[in-house]
């Protein structure tokens, strides 16, 4: 069986191709891509797996866009942190989907479930996907706990997310920071992919905070903010045609 990963996450790629390598050592991952416009890049240039593991929350959008853009005939089972949407809408159409931190036992059930449809139904399955598509809402505002209150940030407030040692903080434009107990990733499921981009494992931006971006040697790009950061903004070669393309709103 050849498989596809759509993860963004470096982490929950390498959990999920080991997970599968466990289960079943012939089970091929032919490629990971990161975002919806890789991913869509990806389908139209190579052959169609077996099937595609997908998180729903990705670098530049809801996975759930792809299907606008492109048909995708390969079943797919959903990954995601929290999406109560998916998840009422997966169980009322019987589609596979698994909950974050995945463990071998999901990935497990999911697989046997896969093996037993007949091809009417990995038809009928493959037909519903355009259609799961939720109607987006991100926040405007987030609430930061503070001792025995709750702190109301406005998003267009806020310069960057910043996460180093399991800790995370909001960092504002005033250069103000604010803990923050949440992982980027499951921050970054509540921001408009238009306005902020996840640049690496440390570091969620505001688009409208980006004053500067220098070519590095390895072609990476650094970033400068309108606020001071705890350490340099990188942003890798793979993820740099991404993050200019989101730059000027091009993707």
């Amino acid at each position: 069986m050849k498989v596809l990963i759509v993860e963004d996450e470096t982490s929950a790629y390498e959990n999920l191709k080991e997970i599968l390598r466990e289960i079943d050592p012939s089970i091929e991952v032919i490629a990971n891509t990161e975002s919806v416009a890789r991913t869509v890049e990806w389908l139209r240039n190579h052959t169609l797996p077996d099937l595609i593991f997908m998180d729903i929350h990705l670098s530049d959008d809801s996975a759930f866009s792809i299907f606008n853009q492109i048909e995708v005939n390969t079943p797919i089972i959903f990954t995601t942190a929290y999406d109560q949407y998916a998840i009422e809408a997966f169980q009322v159409n019987s589609i596979n989907y698994l909950m974050k931190p995945i463990k071998t036992s999901q990935v497990k059930q999911a697989l046997e479930k896969f093996e037993k449809l007949s091809k009417a139904s990995l038809m009928q399955y493959i037909a519903q996907m355009p259609v799961l598509a939720p109607a987006v809402k991100y926040k405007d505002k987030v609430l930061i706990p503070r001792k025995d209150k709750l702190v109301p940030v406005t998003l267009s407030e806020v310069s960057f997310f910043y996460t180093a040692d399991k800790n995370t903080a909001v960092y504002l434009n005033t250069g103000d920071s604010l803990p923050y107990a949440k992982t980027l990733e499951q921050i970054m499921t509540m921001l408009n992919p238009q306005d902020f981009f996840r640049a690496n494992k440390q570091y969620i931006i505001n688009r409208e905070s980006v004053t500067d971006i220098t070519i590095w040697f390895d072609s990476r790009l650094l970033v400068t903010l309108n606020t001071p950061v705890p350490e340099r903004i990188y942003v890798s070669k793979n993820k740099a045609a991404e993050f200019k393309a989101w730059m000027i709103n091009d993707y």
